[in-house]
């Protein structure tokens, strides 16, 4: 199951959900969860894949989205607005430094 952290973009104010782990919705409905969050080209993709593939992608799709949508979210400036334990677990779940990403709290 996901774990949900926080992510505030520290210029706008925005804050959206970032989340790492196993993702169910993308194994159960493909590109769809893609697609509601607003990453279109990664959302058509794996939409087209699942159609193609009879849902088999959707199975490596739900290990590999939910870390993808949420470095994005690093890259696109976003910086963990959550408590420090779910901070913490969502850099070791990602694989960065926690030191090298700036907490918005």
């Amino acid at each position: 199951m996901a774990t949900v952290v926080m992510m505030k973009h520290p210029q706008t104010g925005l804050t959206k959900k970032g989340l790492v782990g196993f993702s169910w919705t993308t194994l159960f409905f493909g590109g769809l969860p893609a697609l509601f969050r607003g990453d279109w080209a990664v959302g058509l993709i794996l939409t087209i894949l699942y159609f193609f593939t009879g849902g088999l992608s959707g199975i490596i799709a739900a290990f590999l989205y939910n870390k993808h949508y949420t470095s994005k979210l690093i890259e696109s400036g976003y910086v963990f607005a959550d408590t420090e334990a779910l901070n913490s677990l969502a850099c070791a779940k990602l694989g960065i430094d926690a030191a090298a990403v700036p907490n918005a709290t």
